[in-house]
């Protein structure tokens, strides 16, 4: 049969993700495949939350090399994916395409294997995502099983956080859509993610040129508090256009949390202000990101970006 298998190159997992697991089981099972489990996806060392370096590059390489595994899924994001990229096996990888999976911290890994073997990989849900019964962010991810073009629609309702009372809890909102920032048409090699984690990789052998891309960004909030989150996103959108090869084609920008105080108005002050950004198609609030439902990005596949006003088209081709 064929399998899907869940390893943990970031954080691990904990006792209490045991129902996830036999959640996201029953799922891929309703596909027409097993869930198998990496070795050491539990496993944590005393500082960092996961487990070694070489018990992470294991479980990934055993996958990759198992004959049965057509799909890895990344369990959970974190802060130290970056740490097992210098000891892959890139041509091994290579020889064994897989649709590998994650988002946030799993960013740097899809990326630089993006990079080094282009192959496409894919930016999306995780063990939690899986383990729901998100209608949105399973048919997104049927989607890229098809390996077939497709356009962006965006959800219904949004799933986030707000503060009451000083303390986070669980907020549906109804979705009013993509905003249009600027106007304009282009077609681009899509390279994205979580926007922090891409510029971890800045001046290493795993970060591509981004020139002729279409930008797919996003980042987390939850840690900073007021309008710190504005400023750390300004400086890191900065850092990236700064780049010596980042003459890019257009930006779609996923959904900020309610926590990152961003609205249009500062998002228009931040774009302003980069040089390379004039003229180049911008839209924000796509269905990716830190907040819940999210479609599939395909790292390495391509975009067609269309924005005129509130009509605004998404297009991902698979086969280019």
């Amino acid at each position: 049969m064929k399998e899907v298998r869940l390893i943990a190159p970031s954080m691990s997992l904990s006792e209490n993700d045991k129902a996830k697991i036999l959640n996201a089981e029953k799922y891929f099972k309703s596909l027409g495949y097993s869930l198998t489990v990496g070795k050491y996806i539990f496993d944590k060392d005393t500082y960092f939350g996961c487990s070694s370096i070489k018990n992470r590059v294991e479980d990934l390489m055993n996958a990759f090399l198992d004959k049965n595994v057509e799909i890895i899924v990344c369990a959970d994001g974190g802060y130290n994916v970056n740490q097992i990229l210098p000891y892959l096996d890139y041509k091994i990888i290579k020889q064994n395409p897989k649709i590998i999976i994650g988002y946030s911290d799993i960013t740097a890994l899809l990326i630089a294997i993006m990079k080094k073997t282009n192959l496409t990989t894919y930016y999306g849900p995780m063990l939690s995502g899986f383990s729901s019964d998100n209608e949105y962010t399973l048919q997104y991810f049927e989607k890229i099983l098809k390996n077939k073009d497709f356009m962006i629609h965006s959800s219904k309702v949004i799933y986030d956080y707000k503060k009451v009372n000083n303390k986070m809890e669980k907020a549906t909102l109804k979705n009013d859509g993509m905003i249009p920032i600027q106007n304009g048409e282009s077609f681009g090699k899509i390279i994205g993610g979580n926007l922090c984690t891409i510029n971890l990789l800045q001046g290493t052998e795993y970060m591509p040129n981004l020139n002729d891309s279409i930008l797919f960004l996003e980042d987390d909030a939850d840690d900073f508090g007021n309008d710190v989150f504005l400023l750390e996103f300004d400086r890191n959108l900065e850092s990236l256009l700064q780049l010596p090869n980042c003459k890019i084609k257009g930006i779609v920008f996923g959904r900020f949390q309610l926590c990152s105080n961003m609205t249009i108005d500062k998002l228009k002050t931040i774009i302003k202000n980069k040089k390379k950004l004039k003229d180049v198609p911008i839209v924000c609030g796509a269905d990716f990101g830190h907040t819940n439902p999210m479609f599939t990005i395909p790292i390495g596949a391509y975009c067609n970006l269309q924005i005129k006003n509130n009509d605004i088209e998404i297009k991902i081709e698979m086969g280019k």
